[in-house]
């Protein structure tokens, strides 16, 4: 059996600081959020499928997250599966959430994706990041990315309290910037351009713009970036209820065209065809039947400003090593060619891991609706979602892509 999804219903917290709350408390708020919108209870979902890594880091939840976070919020009795793959874990959700439906295993399910990571102690949020990566080789593969970055002066070493993925992006600019001639102007005006387009977003961690000279002036992280370039340390959750495609709804559930999940390969660094992000945007185009030329919106998975730069070349908005200048030439900004990030990104919306890619779908699927207000996308009709997660080598262990077409 093979039945076609719909999302019929999206739900996401406020992305920020919420040190008085728990994770339970942001699950359940976004899950009940969800099921309002598709006019739906609890007791119509047949599974749900929850995302989260630091129920177990932090808070030492190291088993049944799920179960823990949301039975207070009555989603108890039906099956209940726990994900985690890295900062795709909400993206991972919804692809077995729409698998699940497209069985035909249930009529309604529903996928959470939660992560509070703003700690008293901010090593120990940050400490979090330093196990997407094969740590029985960390050393090992931060010095391959330096090599391919290649040297950097003395002067540009920063210290300080950072995710080892900042090392991780800055290293990857460096190879872009070394190969293709990306500048750093062309970085700060992806981080200004994000910034701009989250004013208008009230659920963004920030909401304050920033000239592309501000981001550049701004405090270093890991030359080439700078704090405004950087995903935050964020708490929050999203969550995405996925039906048949002929469950009832009243016209605003949006088509599910393709969901797409994959694993890195070993590949050399300058096989670009076959990075897992180009490589699953192309199989999702395919299944979809859908071209770059057809995507309005994007949302992308930019931890940091050189994360778009890379993901903008993979999903063919442009050709491989022009992400820069087609940037900074105002293509992905309100008013574009498409519009890239237009919730504000991970570097504006916040980054609460697990939460991402759910969060992408809330964005989209509220543009597909012409509900978006301030950073509407005109005439939305087909958008894509691109998460990653982790790093195996060279690239991300995990890459999720997912588009989605309006209906009415």
């Amino acid at each position: 059996m093979n039945h076609e999804a719909l999302i019929l219903g999206v739900g996401a917290t406020p992305f920020g600081r919420h040190l008085d709350r728990s994770a339970g408390d942001l699950a359940g708020q976004a899950a009940h959020e969800a099921l309002r919108d598709a006019g739906l209870a609890p007791a119509d979902v047949g599974a749900v499928f929850h995302a989260t890594v630091s129920q177990k880091a932090i808070d030492g939840q190291h088993m049944i997250p799920g179960q823990v976070a949301l039975r207070p919020h009555g989603l108890a009795g039906m099956p209940v599966v726990n994900v985690e793959n890295a900062c795709a874990g909400g993206a991972t959700a919804l692809w077995l959430a729409i698998a699940h439906v497209r069985a035909g295993l249930s009529d309604v399910a529903l996928a959470v994706g939660v992560d509070k990571l703003v700690c008293a102690d901010p090593a120990q949020g940050l400490a979090v990041f330093d196990g997407a990566m094969d740590i029985t080789r960390r050393e090992e593969t931060l010095a391959a990315l330096a090599a391919l970055a290649g040297p950097l002066p003395p002067e540009l070493t920063v210290d300080g309290d950072r995710s080892v993925f900042m090392e991780i992006y800055a290293s990857l600019a460096r190879a872009h910037m070394r190969r293709f001639g990306t500048t750093e102007a062309q970085l700060a005006a992806v981080a200004a351009k994000n910034h701009a387009h989250s004013v208008h977003n009230p659920r963004a961690h920030f909401r304050r713009a920033f000239t592309a000279q501000e981001v550049l002036a701004a405090r270093p992280v890991a030359w080439p970036l700078t704090v405004p370039m950087c995903s935050p340390v964020s708490d929050g959750a999203a969550a995405v209820v996925v039906t048949r495609a002929d469950f009832t709804h009243d016209g605003s559930a949006v088509a599910v065209l393709s969901s797409v999940l994959l694993s890195g390969t070993d590949r050399p660094a300058d096989d670009t065809e076959r990075h897992i992000g180009r490589r699953a945007a192309l199989a999702a185009y395919e299944k979809a039947g859908v071209g770059p030329q057809d995507i309005d919106a994007a949302e992308v998975h930019d931890a940091t400003a050189f994360g778009e730069i890379q993901q903008v070349e993979n999903l063919g908005f442009c050709p491989i090593g022009d992400g820069g200048p087609w940037s900074a030439s105002g293509a992905g900004a309100l008013g574009g060619t498409v519009v890239v990030n237009p919730s504000g990104g991970l570097e504006s919306r916040g980054h609460p891991v697990s939460a991402t890619g759910l969060a992408q779908i809330h964005e989209l699927v509220t543009q597909l609706r012409g509900r978006a207000g301030g950073r509407q996308v005109p005439d939305a009709r087909i958008a894509i979602a691109e998460n990653g997660g982790g790093l195996y080598g060279i690239e991300e262990a995990v890459a999720a892509v997912t588009i989605l077409g309006k209906t009415a």
